[in-house]
């Protein structure tokens, strides 16, 4: 990947979440949660994501903030009730930070039974966190009785692939 500035990175992360929306509205969700970790490149991608899925929809959306607080967050998003789940970690965070974040907050939605469809940023599932978090047995139950998605793009040859 060649060096970008910060500024080429928020407007990579815009252009993301623009087609990232729009798959979300062809799957035909009507209520989205979106969850991103604390940091600007996250958050970036995440709104330009909700921006483009209401665009494209009359559908619902709320941004949920993780914030090491995947027990209490969970139960918000068990009450918000979506249809389908975004989880969006990366950003500035290290691998390390993405796995533990991603695998806490799975393991909380598990024990919370949110039977909503998620779509797992690529950085997320780049990182392992997928692999990790299907090492508990608790999370690999849960997680073979929801929709899985995980999402990829390469801006260099136009390519976004939706993988279910």
């Amino acid at each position: 990947m060649a060096l970008t500035t910060f500024e080429e990175e928020i407007y990579l992360r815009a252009l993301t979440g623009r087609v990232v929306g729009k798959a979300i509205a062809d799957l035909g969700a009507n209520k989205v949660a979106v969850v991103a970790g604390k940091n600007i490149i996250c958050s970036s991608i995440a709104t330009a994501t909700e921006a483009a899925f209401l665009d494209k929809t009359e559908g619902r959306v709320y941004h949920f903030l993780y914030e090491d607080n995947a027990e209490e967050l969970a139960s918000r998003l068990l009450e918000y009730g979506p249809e389908l789940t975004l989880i969006q970690f990366g950003g500035e965070s290290s691998k390390e930070e993405v796995i533990a974040s991603f695998k806490d907050l799975v393991k909380a939605l598990a024990r919370k039974q949110l039977w909503s469809d998620l779509l797992i940023h690529v950085r997320t599932f780049a990182a392992g966190a997928f692999d990790e978090a299907l090492k508990d047995e608790e999370v690999k139950a849960y997680l073979s009785n929801v929709g899985l998605y995980v999402y990829t793009v390469d801006f260099d040859k136009g390519l976004f692939l939706l993988n279910e």
